[in-house]
């Protein structure tokens, strides 16, 4: 189990405590029917237009497996580095509720179809660690229960009833609100490449079920407390953080925690008792009579298996060895599957062997800082990798500078919208100017203007800079910054 590190200690009135989190994460599973059912999955359809015989529970249904669900589970598992099981059950986990027909959910508990796994995430740029994965198990949703659209009643949409989930379940091994939010993002990546849940956490998609306790550091295992269907990483940080908090003020003013399930409120910054929490022998869990045991051969675990995608590990691994890209870099572009194809796109565009590094700084720089401010990912804007690879070669083959070239990509950006780069240049006039004669003349002037700025140069060569500026001033910032550079330090004898 990890230990945290004394930086992520919480310091109380008593001393130092350690935060324990484990994650129950339920991914909905990318599939146009749901789990035992042919309804639609579509999201956004009006109430109750999506319930099949199946999902209201009536009389005499009986479920039938999604083969799809199943196979992207095992996907799924696969790219959690996870032991998959060819042997697995479904099981029925009784508890009642409004927008639950049957009165029990289908879920899987003993015999699980994807065992332990390991997930490698990056909490900074110089840290890394290893969250373990227990099992990974499908289930169906419940419907959704509405309570303010009426002073006096209640609604229960049942489209989300059978929807097929897979309940990610981590061991206890993240010791910090970063870590937590770092898992869940990375959590979120895989199986993005993968396809196998969209990750949307404002549809609902992706939720997740926060265990956290706190203990002395190195310590027993503190009583943990559930924190319910947390939707945005952001929260789960900030959830994590006040729960902590919380267990932390009433152990240190000599009360004990009972152990239960909360909501975490973003608008108070709180967390609240929703019910104590039950034990699996309070659900009643047996096999579900209708299903029979879940049976695949390792054939087809194989063919599965052939044919994912390349991961984001992998992939982050390759960017650092085939292009020579920081691990940071790296990390930065494998996060999105589309925005690493992005990348590629423009590295090799034209079949031009261009410098990686500074593709990913144009991608990852100037055109992720637009790509935010019009609330959008580098790979959904107007801009194409083929822009950004021939904006980076006009730079590479002195036709512009970095300057101009941003002044070009503003300009790519609004009233030259779908222009290339080349043609911008051409029209505007925008080629920096490499005369070594015109450039000296400038410089000429600058100096017979500013003999006192010459002396302190002379004297003080770091105000060479100010020189500089000036010439480009001078030739509306179209100056080679290098020839300017070689031409005055020529003149100035430095």
């Amino acid at each position: 189990m990890a230990k945290a590190s004394e930086s992520k200690l919480v310091a109380g009135a008593t001393g130092d405590w350690e935060i324990v989190v484990g994650m129950e994460v339920h991914a909905q599973v990318s599939s146009k029917s749901k789990l035992f059912s042919g309804a639609s999955t579509a999201f956004g359809a009006e109430p109750n237009s999506q319930v099949s015989f199946i999902d209201a529970a009536m009389p005499g249904m009986l479920p039938v497996i999604n083969e799809f669900c199943v196979a992207q589970a095992v996907r799924t598992g696969l790219g959690l580095n996870a032991a998959i099981n060819r042997r697995s059950t479904f099981d029925r986990k009784n508890y009642f509720y409004p927008d639950l027909p049957q009165g029990y959910q289908i879920s899987q508990f003993k015999h699980p179809i994807v065992g332990e796994g390991e997930v490698l995430v990056d909490v900074t740029p110089s840290e890394q660690i290893r969250v373990g994965i227990e099992r990974l198990h499908l289930e169906q949703d419940a419907g959704k229960s509405t309570h303010d659209q009426s002073p006096t009643e209640s609604f229960v949409d049942l489209n989300r009833s059978g929807v097929a989930l897979m309940e990610i379940v981590s061991r206890p091994d993240i010791r910090s609100a970063d870590e937590a939010k770092a898992y869940v993002t990375k959590l979120r990546t895989i199986l993005r490449y993968l396809g196998t849940c969209d990750g949307d956490m404002e549809k609902g998609s992706l939720r997740a079920d926060v265990n956290v306790s706190v203990r002395r550091p190195g310590g027993p295992l503190g009583t943990r407390c559930e924190i319910k269907n947390v939707n945005s990483i952001r929260f789960i940080g900030q959830a994590v953080d006040t729960e902590a908090r919380r267990q932390i003020a009433i152990l240190e003013d000599g009360g004990a925690i009972d152990q239960e399930t909360r909501l975490f409120d973003p608008v108070r910054g709180e967390t609240r008792s929703m019910r104590s929490k039950e034990e699996a022998h309070d659900y009643r869990y047996f096999p579900d009579p209708d299903l029979l045991p879940l049976e695949f051969d390792q054939a087809y675990v194989d063919e599965l298996a052939a044919g994912l995608p390349e991961l984001p590990d992998a992939k982050k691994a390759r960017f650092v060895s085939d292009y020579g890209l920081s691990p940071y870099d790296a990390s930065v572009l494998v996060a999105e599957r589309d925005l690493a194809a992005y990348y590629e796109r423009a590295v090799a565009s034209g079949g031009v062997k261009r410098d990686a590094k500074i593709v990913a700084n144009w991608i990852t720089g100037d055109v992720a800082a637009y790509a935010n401010a019009i609330g959008r990912s580098v790979q959904d804007t107007h801009i194409t990798p083929e822009q950004v690879a021939a904006l980076v070669d006009l730079i590479a083959d002195g036709t512009i500078s970095g300057k101009i070239a941003k002044d070009v990509l503003a300009l790519m950006t609004g009233e030259e919208s779908g222009a290339s780069p080349r043609d911008i240049v051409e029209r505007r006039g925008l080629r920096q100017v490499t005369d070594t004669g015109a450039i000296a003349a400038a410089i000429d002037a600058i100096m017979a203007a500013n003999p006192d700025k010459v002396a302190q140069v002379q004297a003080k060569p770091t105000m060479l800079g100010w020189f500089v500026g000036q010439a480009l001033k001078a030739t509306g910032g179209k100056a080679n910054p290098q020839v300017v550079n070689d031409v005055l330090r020529s003149k100035l004898g430095l």
